[in-house]
This record gives structure tokens, sequence and C-alpha cells, in this order.
């Protein structure tokens, strides 16, 4: 855990991540699963499967449950691999994360958002005004709609089909979710099973426990990294069985539905310099 990543993907080749890296290099897998770190993880997809042609950084895409909405996950990208980023690689976010959108829920056109904190195009840091000037003038390609801004609050309320940011901003706002949903689980279960309360918690478990199930972590089975030559699924270094299975589901899916050929077609190289 104290490695780090890169020296130890290039000092430790015979780990099981390197030779998974490996294996799906060399066709003899079709995808790989990880639930050790995610630096060496990443590292290990990238130096040994390359980076698909014009992808300027690879980012990590998670899925984000919409209770009750009827609406699949919203992909959330990056979600950690790139603590600073630029315009450009917030508008391939955008291409790769639609595609994954596309291949993996079947959304034809998906909606894409820039997480920031206003609604206003006038919002934000440097970073997400001139991400939003590249997408509004249509740099990004047809195959998805920008709709704008998003915020922190939005989540888990259907606002876009993906929603694009740095990696530290999304790593953050992901684990804050994380954490705030367990909490107020915890404290709800621990409530309703107080002594005297025993006729509410019959009448609210059955209504809670589907709720429970859709916002749990486990059943998405991990995190995909895009713009990567394979398939990688990165899943919580916490993951129990059930979470290791769905996410082998989830990258045999993956593979053979295409993913990474639709990803390679929809990313585009973008103008290092913009005009404001």
């Amino acid at each position: 855990m104290d490695d780090d990543p890169a020296q130890g993907v290039r000092r430790k080749k015979d780990s099981s991540l390197v030779r998974a890296a490996e294996a799906v290099r060399d066709g003899k897998a079709m995808a790989m699963v990880s639930a050790g770190n995610t630096g060496a993880t990443m590292a290990s997809a990238l130096l040994r499967m390359g980076r698909l042609p014009g992808v300027i950084r690879p980012a990590i895409a998670t899925p984000i449950p919409n209770p009750g909405s009827g609406k699949p996950p919203t992909v959330l990208l990056d979600s950690g691999a790139n603590a600073e980023c630029s315009p450009q690689m917030l508008v391939q976010f955008a291409q790769m994360g639609a595609a994954f959108a596309r291949q993996r829920y079947g959304v034809s056109v998906p909606t894409v958002a820039l997480l920031s904190i206003g609604e206003e195009k006038s919002k934000g840091t440097p970073l997400e005004k001139e991400a939003h000037t590249l997408l509004t003038g249509g740099l990004g390609g047809d195959g998805f709609e920008f709709i704008g801004n998003v915020e922190g609050r939005d989540f888990l309320h259907a606002a876009a089909d993906v929603i694009v940011t740095d990696g530290f901003t999304g790593n953050v706002a992901l684990k804050t979710m994380e954490g705030s949903l367990k909490f107020l689980v915890a404290a709800l279960t621990e409530i309703l099973a107080r002594p005297g309360l025993e006729q509410a918690a019959e009448a609210l478990l059955p209504a809670i426990a589907p709720l429970a199930t859709e916002l749990e972590p486990e059943g998405t089975g991990g995190a995909m990294l895009l713009g990567v030559d394979g398939v990688c699924v990165i899943s919580h270094g916490s993951s129990s069985a059930k979470a290791m299975v769905n996410a082998i589901t989830v990258a045999h899916d993956l593979a053979v539905g295409g993913l990474v050929a639709a990803v390679a077609d929809a990313v585009t190289e973008i103008p290092a310099q913009i005009s404001n």
C-alpha cells in the first residue's frame, strides 16, 4: 500500500495485478478485476495495456444510483484517477462517460453535466469555466447532450446521465456521499431496533429494505477505468463475495459488449488552446 504505483508496477513484475493486465494485453483474458490498491491497479492497466489513441489520461467511472427514479445509474468521472486535470481532459471524460452510458445502460443520447458550485456558467474555478466553454462550443462532438453545471446536491436525483469533474473533487464527493449514506442507514437501523419501536420497525422495514438495496455500492460491482486498451474494473478494498461476483459479471458484459472500441471511437483530440 505504501509503494509508488508506477514504480511498484515496474519493480514487481510478477505481482498479480501486473500479470492480470498482461493477460488482457496478450489476449489471454477478456478483462481484469481488482479489489486491491486503486493506484497500482490503474498503473498496471495503463503501463501494460496501454492508453487508447488520443486519450490524454484515463479516468475512473463510478456508477451512482438514482433510487426510486427508474433510471439507470449516473456515471461519475473522474472519481480518483487524476487529482489535477485540464479542461481538455474534462471534455474527453465527457466523451468516455457518454460512451460508457450508451454501452452499459443503453442510453442512446446521454446527458452530460459538469460538477460545479452553481448552475450558472460563470460559477466554478477556471477549470470548470473553460471546460464549460469547450463543451458549450460543441468540441465534445455530437455523442451526448451537454446540459451545463450541476451541484453536489444533485447526486441521487438523476440530474444527468454523466457527471464530469476532476479526480480530486470526484473522489471527495463520492466518499462523502458513501459515508453519509452508511451513517444514515446505520442510524435508522439503530433507532428502529430500540425497545418500544417494534411496530414502527415492522411497518417501515419492508419499505426501507428496497431503498437500501438500491443504494448498496456492492450491487454495482465496481468502477470502470476508461481510456486504457482493455477492460479494467476496480472494486472496493472491502468488497464481499457478492461484490466480486458482480464486478466479474460487469467486466464480462463490458468486454463482450465492445466497450473499449466504443470509447476509442468516441474520443477526439481537443485543441490545447481555446478562446474565451
